[in-house]
C-alpha cells in the first residue's frame, strides 16, 4: 500500500475520526447531496429495477443510504478497506442494511459479480496512478458488458502554479461550509503531502486505459470531479 493511502487508512479507522465523518464530505466537497442524486440518476440510465450495484469505497454509508432510499428495488456490495468506516455505513444504511452485503477489503476481495453498475466515490484519488487503473480496471471486470461506472473524486490543475491555488480554494471552501479552520488547515496540509492528485484530462486517461468507453464527466465543483463511464 502507498504511505499516502496507508495515512488515510489510519485516519478512517480512528474512532474520533469516524465520529466525525458525516459532517465532513457536505462541508469540503459542493453539492455532496447533489452528487448522490446525479450518481444515482446515471445508474439508473441503464441498470435494471432490481440492479446489483457494486460500491468501492463504501465507508461511511452516506451514498449507499442516499441510494437504497431513492431506489428500493436496487442492492449493493460496499467494499471499504476501514472496518470502522463499515460498522458506520451499516449503521447510517438502518432499516435498508439488509440489502447491502458490506466486505471489508479492496477491489480484489469484491465477488465478481457481474453487476449491473458500480459507483466510486472520493476513493480513487487515494491511489497512484499505475493503482488507479489496475482497481479502475478490476471493477469493469466485475461489471455486465455496458454497465454504467460512476467515479468522483479529487482532480484539479497540478501545475507547479496551479496545485497551490487549488488547494487553497479547496481549504477556503470547506472554511465558508462552516469547517474548523485548524481542522482545514491540517486536512489541506495531509492532501497536499499524501495525495497524488491528477489533472482532469489525466484522470479521463485513467478509465479509458482501464477499458472504459464513452467516459463523460458531469460534475466540476472547485477540486472535484465526476465521470460516468460504460464497461
Amino acid at each position: 500500500m502507498a504511505e499516502g493511502a496507508q495515512h488515510f487508512l489510519d485516519h478512517f479507522n480512528d474512532a474520533d475520526a469516524v465520529a466525525r465523518y458525516a459532517d465532513g464530505p457536505s462541508r469540503f466537497v459542493p453539492g455532496f447531496d447533489v452528487l448522490h442524486r446525479m450518481t444515482g440518476l446515471l445508474l439508473a440510465e441503464r441498470v435494471p429495477a432490481d440492479a446489483r450495484i457494486l460500491v468501492l469505497g463504501a465507508g461511511g454509508g452516506l451514498e449507499l443510504k442516499a441510494m437504497a432510499e431513492a431506489y428500493p428495488g436496487w442492492t449493493f456490495t460496499g467494499v471499504d478497506p476501514a472496518a470502522a468506516m463499515l460498522r458506520l455505513a451499516a449503521h447510517t444504511l438502518g432499516a435498508n442494511a439488509d440489502r447491502a452485503e458490506l466486505v471489508e477489503g479492496y477491489i480484489d476481495d469484491a465477488p465478481p459479480g457481474p453487476f449491473d453498475g458500480a459507483v466510486c466515490l472520493l476513493t480513487l484519488h487515494f491511489l497512484a496512478t499505475d493503482e488507479r487503473v489496475r482497481t479502475a480496471a478490476q471493477i469493469r471486470a466485475r461489471l455486465k458488458p455496458g454497465a454504467p461506472f460512476i467515479a468522483a473524486h479529487g482532480s484539479f490543475p497540478q501545475g507547479p502554479d496551479e496545485r497551490d491555488r487549488w488547494l487553497d480554494r479547496y481549504a477556503s471552501y470547506a472554511i465558508a461550509s462552516g469547517a474548523d479552520p485548524d481542522q482545514t488547515a491540517t486536512a489541506r496540509a495531509a492532501v497536499a503531502a499524501h495525495v497524488a492528485m491528477l489533472s482532469p484530462e489525466a484522470d479521463e486517461a485513467v478509465l479509458r486505459d482501464a477499458g472504459f468507453t464513452g467516459v463523460e464527466q458531469f460534475y466540476a465543483a472547485f477540486t472535484w470531479r465526476g465521470w460516468v463511464a460504460y464497461a
